[in-house]
This record gives structure tokens, C-alpha cells and sequence, in this order.
């Protein structure tokens, strides 16, 4: 049970090294497909998990008034196909470009280099400078690096610009850095903390836990000398530095053995805490070359226990939005703007930090009260922007809530007597997910009010959400069915991102959450797999054993599709990535050691951590929501539609790469 919480756990932490940024993005604004034709107000509302199981459910409940009243003032409500596989970055690609993957090249979280076979983030690239004037210990760049956005193809409010629109899209995921042009917006999931990392929490305590192999989190030990202590917090690398160290700022403070209170001191900060009390937004300071250049980031602090033990939970380190070391918006004041408004906020792309569950930090309550923290500040933004949006003749608002898709992760295990992990979920969090839902459709009544009849209003989610009982080591499969092979003397437990595999006997592999590759000849390193006939009958095999396979638990088949990418992409790319995609039943779900190339000893588990909910399975398992306050005509709409739909709306012609259409047309 511990190997798999460490394995989760390093999924997230190697996730985060793939995704280490330090520069400016380099993108280009394409032409305008067409001019616009009319005056036109549109909002969308992403949310992002929303189920229309689970939708269906709260509603006959009487728990959303909000979706009620907007479906009896003549709404639609339709399910809208997901991506394949559903994956946020994969899903909310589609949604921006109009294309599947096989025309943004987004697969999964995770891709990989054919000539290494070592794996990276799919969504965006960092490179440093490499040519520096050196000064004893210290280097001076000589040229900038680049942070790039992997994503191809042309994002819709690229357009929108182009042709005059204004255009605000707050926190789509996929965007980071964001795309250069005239819009608004603000970066997304795929956002990192100040470190470069998806996001690093800290536990400061005199008590730390046994297992310190953690990922996602990091644990500060202290002494007590007469209830005084002092920390270390960690920040970006110092790149003007030989060596690239991490950079530091010191935390002290003091505890009251009668109050329990606690007397912290950052910088020039100081606050006092109770236990059970969150500090508002900290500002640290962080030195890189003295009296030149320092790099400033925000977080809070959570006092968990004073005493006996000392537990204060630090936030990750978050860019700070009036001074962003890295680029969080378009134009680069949009952050400083929404601060200067409502107060520093969350930048990184994933805020609620599922790593301090699921590693112990927090408790099940605990997160919770950091859930509602994200969401009302989620809220607060809603309403800001709502505010200029209502009070513009034309314009476009796509506005962001991740609150049900954490919340689905996080909490399935709580409500479901069928999870692995129930009997140790707090019975108390039980109707978490509901509550989530009532406060996303009081955030739709706010719209409803603020917006007016004068626009079109689309609600929307990129998946819907299942259980995930059961994981599927893919890498063991292939293992054990004699398409994988390791060199001599290799212990399978020992193999991580592949490194140990017998490269000259190996025909399939797999990397990411849903993908399987072939060692293709011409295309890996030392691919053996001969492209053509070799390469079809392959593919076949594969296919037909993998929606075979049985789970000896139950008995029953836990691969649904073997999608083959060549015959379910669309586009340039559509042979760039896997070249199966597993599709799984629900209650299935690839390992987080399959897609980090490791070969755990058995092929199904169960699945034990606290991320118990998941989506990452069959497209038509967990099709997302779409309703609107126009007709939908489209036979079966999908993610692909919404960019065309988009542009429609404001008179603009698709690009005609885009392999959706409209909503609001029939096919």
C-alpha cells in the first residue's frame, strides 16, 4: 500500500520537473477567417468534471434552482462529447482550436521523445539561455530562453481579436503561457507554481512523518527551542547562480504553549494564528543578485496544531500576479488589474492542492476549507468580470471553475460504498460533491442576474466523472503477454520511465495515463516493429487482446475501446502520438506507474490513494454537459463544436481545419 501511494505521489512530483519554466513564450496571431456580421454578447462558463449523471441527479433533488429556472425559460440541456482519451489538456484543446489531437498534438499529460523514449509535459516547453558571461560564481545570460506552449493549431479568441472583439478568457486550461494577441486572458491549468513545479506544498512540524518520499509536497522539520522555530521556504531556481541553486527565504515563529497560537514572521510580515485559522496572501521575497534582482511570490499559511506538535501547512508558492516572474496573461498588466481589484488570488493552474491529501497534510475537512478558499475567490473574479462584461454593447467572456473536477477526484470515495478507500473517508464529506454542485449553480444564478436577456449563455463541461476502483498496469500487460521485455538480470520493480527495457526484443510500450506506443522502426530509437504490414497485424493483435482482457477480481472486461489514434484523429499530428489509446470501462483506469514507465509486479489493483474519482477512461463513459439559452440543433455536439459555434455567433466563418461545426446548425 505505500509503494502506491509513493508511486502517485512521484507522478506528480516527475509531472512537475517535466514542467520547469523560466521565460517568454514566442507565438504568432494568425489572420481572421472572416468579419463579423453582427453585434453579438456571448458568455461561456467552463465547468470543468461537470457529470450529467451526477447534474440529473442534484436537480431531482431540488438542489439547482439556478439550472432549473434556466432550462424553464427555454434552455436546452444536452450531454457534449468529450475528447479521446478525456483529459483536461487533451479536452480543453479541443474546445480552443476546434480540432482533435490530431491538429493541436495535445495526447495527454504526458508525452514522449521518440529518440530518448524519456517522458515530458505535453503542454508546454521550457529552454534557458545558453550562453552566459561568468563572474566567479555568478552567470549572465547572454540571449533569453523561451518558455513555448506546445499546443498547435489556432485558438478561437485569437480570432475574435483579430476581428475586433473584445474577448476575456479567464483560466482555460491548455493556455500556458497564453497566446499572444489583443484578448484578455489568464493562464490556466498547466500554470506552475513559482518554482516551475504543478505545485509544491510545505509542512513545517517538529513531528515529521516516517515516509518523507513524497510528491507534491515537501516536509520542513524544526526544532522547538522555548516554542521558537525557524524554516526554510524554497523558490525558483537562481539561474544567476553556477549551479542553478534553489532560492530561499527564512520563516520564524513562535508558539504559545497557553493560547496555541502561533506568532509567524516572513520578510516584513508578521501575522498570529490560531489553530484551525488560514492567513490571508503573504508576500515572500526571494534574493537572486543582491540589490539587482529579487523574485517576489505570494502564499498562505494554515496552522493545523500548536501543540503538542507543531503542523502549520504553507500554500505552494504561487507567481505573484502584481509582479508575475513568468508570463500568466495577455496583456501582461491583466494579472496586476484583477489584484489591484480584489486582492492577491491563486496563479497556479490547479489550485486546490490534492498532494496535501492525499499526503497526509490535510484532512479531509481541512480540505475542504482550502476547496471553499479557491472557490470563493473563483466567485469574486466571476463577479468582477461579470461586471464589465454586462456593461459592454459586444464582447465575448469565457470565465472558469476547476472546483468539480478536484472536487470529483478528491471526494468520489467519500459518497461511493464501493470505493477501496471508503471505510477510511470521512463519513462527514459524504455530500461534498453535492454541496459543490448547489454553489456552482448559485455562481449561474449570479450570471443569470448580471448578464440579462442580451446575450448568448452557454454552460459547459469537458467530461463528466466515474470511479476508479481499479487500475490497469499497462506495462505489465505487455510484460507478461510477451510484447515487453527487460534486459538480462532486470528486476521489474526496479524499472521506472522504461529505463531497464530490452529495447532490441520490445514491440509495444506505454507511457502517459491512456497511451500505448509501438517500438516503430524509423520512429524510436531502436524501434524493431517494421512499418506496414508488420506494423497493421500488430496494431490488431493489440487491439482485439486488450478489449479481451478480464479482470480476475470481477470477471469482467475492464478495456472498452482500443482506440487505434490512425483511425481517430483528424489532422497532420493524428500519427504523432500513441498509437492506441486505452479506452477503459468505468470503475478502470490506467496506473500512475504504467504512465510513468514503471512495470508494477501484478497487472489489476486496487486502487488505494485518495484520488478516487476519474475520468480518464472511455470518451463515451463520461461525456461532459452542454446547455444553452438558444436551440440546440447539432445532432451529438462535442468539444470540437464549441470554437466554430463561437465564432458563428459573432459572424466569423470557421477556419476550415476546424472539424466541428455549430451548435446551433444542424449537421
Amino acid at each position: 500500500m505505500m509503494r502506491t501511494g509513493r508511486q502517485s505521489s512521484n507522478f506528480k512530483g516527475l509531472l512537475a520537473v517535466l514542467c520547469l519554466v523560466q521565460a517568454i513564450a514566442l507565438t504568432v496571431v494568425p489572420a481572421v477567417a472572416g468579419p463579423p456580421s453582427a453585434k453579438s454578447k456571448v458568455l461561456v462558463i467552463g465547468f470543468d468534471g461537470m457529470d450529467p449523471v451526477l447534474l440529473e441527479e442534484f436537480r431531482s433533488s431540488g438542489a439547482m434552482p439556478n439550472f432549473d429556472k434556466f432550462l424553464a425559460e427555454g434552455g436546452q440541456l444536452s450531454e457534449l462529447a468529450t475528447s479521446v482519451p478525456p483529459q483536461s489538456p487533451v479536452a480543453w484543446s479541443n474546445f480552443i482550436t476546434g480540432r482533435d489531437s490530431g491538429g493541436h498534438g495535445i495526447y495527454d499529460f504526458i508525452h514522449r521523445d521518440p529518440e530518448t523514449l524519456l517522458p515530458y509535459s505535453s503542454t508546454s516547453e521550457a529552454k534557458g539561455s545558453t550562453r552566459f558571461i561568468k563572474l566567479g560564481s555568478w552567470k549572465i545570460p547572454r540571449g533569453g530562453g523561451h518558455i513555448r506552449n506546445l499546443r498547435e493549431g489556432t485558438a478561437f479568441w485569437e480570432i475574435l481579436s483579430e476581428a475586433g472583439i473584445d474577448a476575456t478568457v479567464f483560466k482555460v486550461p491548455s493556455n500556458f503561457p497564453p497566446i499572444e494577441c489583443e484578448a484578455r486572458s489568464l493562464s490556466g491549468m498547466g500554470t506552475p507554481d513559482l518554482s516551475g513545479n504543478y505545485g509544491i506544498s510545505t509542512l513545517i512540524t517538529d513531528d515529521p512523518p516516517m515516509d518523507r518520499d513524497l510528491g507534491g509536497g515537501r516536509v520542513e522539520s524544526v526544532w522547538l527551542d522555548d516554542g521558537v522555530f525557524s524554516a526554510v521556504l524554497i523558490g525558483p531556481r537562481n539561474t544567476w547562480r553556477e549551479g542553478d541553486p534553489e532560492a530561499k527565504t527564512t520563516v520564524t515563529g513562535r508558539l504559545d504553549p497557553e493560547t496555541h497560537n502561533a506568532w509567524i514572521e516572513v520578510g516584513d510580515t508578521e501575522i498570529v494564528l490560531e489553530e484551525g485559522e488560514w492567513s490571508e496572501w503573504i508576500t515572500l521575497e526571494f534574493p537572486m543578485v543582491p540589490l539587482l534582482k529579487n523574485v517576489s511570490g505570494i502564499c498562505r499559511f494554515f496552522l493545523i496544531e500548536a501543540g503538542p506538535a507543531l503542523r502549520l501547512y504553507v500554500t505552494p508558492i504561487q507567481i505573484d500576479p502584481m509582479n508575475p516572474e513568468m508570463p500568466i496573461s495577455t496583456p501582461s498588466v491583466y494579472s496586476r488589474e484583477i489584484a489591484e481589484v480584489i486582492g492577491p488570488y491563486y496563479t497556479q493552474g490547479l489550485p486546490e492542492d490534492t498532494s496535501a491529501l492525499e499526503n497526509g497534510f490535510l484532512n479531509d475537512s481541512q480540505y475542504v476549507e482550502l476547496s471553499n478558499l479557491v472557490l470563493r475567490e473563483r466567485l469574486t473574479q466571476l463577479d468582477y468580470e461579470l461586471d464589465r462584461f454586462s456593461g459592454l454593447d459586444e464582447g465575448f467572456l469565457f470565465f472558469y471553475f476547476n472546483a468539480p473536477d478536484q472536487t470529483c477526484h478528491m471526494h468520489w470515495r467519500n459518497m461511493d460504498p464501493d470505493s477501496p478507500t471508503h471505510a477510511s473517508a470521512d463519513p462527514r464529506q459524504a455530500g461534498r460533491i453535492a454541496e459543490m454542485y448547489v454553489a456552482l449553480d448559485a455562481a449561474l444564478g449570479d450570471a443569470m442576474d448580471k448578464v440579462g436577456d442580451d446575450a448568448v449563455i452557454m454552460i459547459m463541461s469537458d467530461h463528466g466523472f466515474a470511479p476508479w476502483n481499479r487500475a490497469f498496469h499497462v506495462n505489465t500487460w505487455l510484460l507478461e503477454n510477451g510484447y515487453l521485455f527487460l534486459k538480462e538480470g532486470m528486476d521489474r520493480e526496479n524499472v521506472e520511465m522504461l529505463i531497464g527495457v530490452d529495447w532490441s526484443r520490445t514491440r509495444a510500450y506505454a507511457l502517459g495515463i491512456n497511451g500505448l506506443y509501438l517500438n516503430l522502426q524509423g520512429r524510436e530509437k531502436d524501434g524493431i516493429v517494421q512499418p506496414g504490414a508488420e506494423q497493421e497485424a500488430l496494431l490488431a493483435e493489440l487491439k482485439s487482446k486488450l478489449e479481451a482482457t478480464v479482470d480476475p477480481l470481477s470477471e469482467e472486461p475492464a478495456i472498452k475501446y482500443a482506440y487505434r489514434s490512425d483511425h481517430t484523429y483528424h489532422g497532420p499530428l493524428k500519427n504523432a502520438g500513441p498509437d492506441i489509446v486505452m479506452g477503459y470501462h468505468r470503475g478502470w483506469r490506467g496506473s500512475n506507474e504504467s504512465a510513468l514507465g514503471s512495470i508494477p509486479a501484478e497487472v489489476f489493483t486496487d486502487n488505494l490513494l485518495k484520488w478516487s474519482g476519474d475520468h480518464c477512461i472511455a470518451a463515451d463513459e463520461v461525456p461532459g454537459i452542454l446547455m444553452t439559452n438558444k436551440p440546440i440543433l447539432r445532432a451529438d455536439p462535442g468539444l470540437v463544436d464549441m470554437a466554430p459555434t463561437i465564432l458563428r455567433l459573432f459572424g466569423i466563418t470557421p477556419l476550415p481545419e476546424m472539424v466541428g461545426g455549430s451548435v446551433f446548425e444542424p449537421r
